[in-house]
């Protein structure tokens, strides 16, 4: 019997702890009940409707710039971004202020909240155990695309 929960899946290539999906790779649209589920007290489902998700026209507005990169690390946990998530980067969506960034500062790739108003730029945690990081002239720093989404595997 194989294992059905390969990892990384069989359509993706993996370089440098990036996942990308291969080209022509076939795409697989999953059952979405039309019911939503309840988070507070539960309401009866009166009518039962299913249509089908596809997670690639969910996250993935723009094919050719969007990539998988695996979280390390709990400086993004206010942001609900958890060590061992798999966040979904689109380049192709222009980075502002707020958003939640893919950057590279200095050799190193770093995901945080992006801050730039009035000239001043700094990529923010969302835990209060680290410290800001203003981005300063002298610095090696490039806003490489935006988080549009993220994956979590849920304990089982």
């Amino acid at each position: 019997m194989s294992n059905p929960a390969v990892f990384p899946p069989p359509d993706f290539a993996i370089a440098q702890g990036v996942f990308v999906p291969l080209p022509g790779a076939p795409r697989l649209a999953l059952p979405i009940d039309a019911v939503k589920l309840s988070a507070g007290f539960p309401s009866p489902a009166a009518d039962y409707e299913e249509s089908r998700l596809d997670i690639n026209e969910y996250l993935v507005r723009n094919p050719v710039s969007t990539f998988f990169f695996p979280v390390q690390g709990d400086s993004m946990e206010g942001a609900e971004i958890f060590d061992g998530d798999i966040l979904v980067v689109d380049k192709s969506v222009r980075p502002r202020h707020g958003h939640i960034v893919v950057a590279f500062v200095d050799g190193l790739r770093l995901v945080k909240r992006l801050y730039r108003q009035g000239g001043r730029m700094a990529l923010e945690a969302e835990n209060p155990k680290y410290r800001v990081l203003e981005v300063t002239a002298e610095m090696d720093c490039v806003i490489w695309g935006v988080v549009v989404g993220k994956f979590k595997r849920m304990p089982v």
